[in-house]
């Protein structure tokens, strides 16, 4: 008899493909567990579904804690495995630019996704990279508008997750130049969160089992493949586009073979909100961060 796992997911995107493949691979039937999938309402976190007790496991962020940590109290749910160790926003230019390097955005028309998290990651890779994020035109445009203002010619350069840099390649409307991933390296950017409560359970377990098979798979297995076993999921999305988006992601290392949330990585996350003046200290990694509950 199989029991329903209620996961829910903050953004869809192939980005979360360790987490996508769980559920169609077939990993999570193997463990006994149906899994029915949800994406968070607008407006809301994934994290709230948690409380409510309506979602068992969520796909959010370490930086997640630091909100109720900023106020004193404790974060309801625990960051417990990570989905990817790095950013995987990139910066699509209008031409092809084999040499760009970051100063080149200096003076121009930037579409900066300006949520929370990708916001902090963007100034701190300008950073990294000795730009000021001043000097450029930053334009805020609703998430789910930048495409279209972009392919409407507004701005020089785009700041967006995959697949939808790669959607504009192989559209002809811009070209990949740079991976803000890549610029600041290992970060506890993407997490599996859940209350404590569930990750003393049995579903806790298995969830987890099915997840680090799934992972160990996606990362040896070819991205065609993948993209294979995921189309159904991204109906909207041209196979090759897919492909080439899970392609890029491993390439990245995005998906390492661990799954834990390594302090290093959280030190980064630290590193990169303080930067943005989004948190007034440093906060404790076991405030946020669980081991897996396969492991405990």
């Amino acid at each position: 008899m199989s029991e329903q796992i209620n996961i829910q997911f903050t953004r869809f995107s192939a980005f979360y493909s360790p987490l996508i493949a769980t559920i169609a691979g077939g990993f999570l039937k193997e463990e006994g567990l149906l899994p029915k999938h949800s994406i968070a309402p607008v407006g809301k976190s994934a994290i709230d579904g948690v409380v409510a007790g309506t979602v068992h496991v969520c796909q959010s962020a370490p930086s997640q804690g630091f909100g109720p940590l900023e106020k004193g109290q404790t974060p309801p749910a625990l960051h417990f495995a990570q989905i990817n160790e790095k950013d995987g926003f990139f910066l699509t230019g209008r031409a092809p630019d084999p040499d760009f390097t970051w100063d080149k955005l200096k003076d121009k028309n930037v579409l900066v996704d300006h949520g929370g998290q990708p916001l902090a990651m963007f100034k701190y890779a300008c950073y990294r990279r000795g730009l000021d994020y001043k000097a450029i035109g930053a334009v805020d445009v609703p998430s789910a508008q930048m495409d279209g203002a972009f392919r409407r010619g507004q701005g020089d350069y785009i700041h967006q997750q995959g697949p939808a840099p790669q959607q504009l390649e192989h559209d002809g409307a811009g070209h990949v130049v740079a991976s803000v991933g890549e610029a600041i390296g290992p970060c506890a950017f993407s997490s599996l969160a859940a209350t404590r409560e569930w990750l003393g359970t049995d579903m806790a377990k298995r969830f987890m089992h099915a997840y680090r098979k799934a992972r160990a798979w996606l990362i040896m297995t070819p991205a065609a493949k993948v993209a294979e076993s995921e189309s159904a999921f991204f109906p909207e999305i041209d196979r090759a586009v897919l492909t080439s988006t899970i392609a890029y992601y491993q390439k990245l290392g995005c998906w390492t073979p661990h799954v834990e949330i390594t302090r290093p990585a959280f030190e980064v996350a630290l590193d990169v909100f303080q930067h943005s003046g989004l948190i007034t200290k440093r906060h404790r990694y076991e405030d946020v961060v669980a081991a897996p509950p396969d492991v405990a």
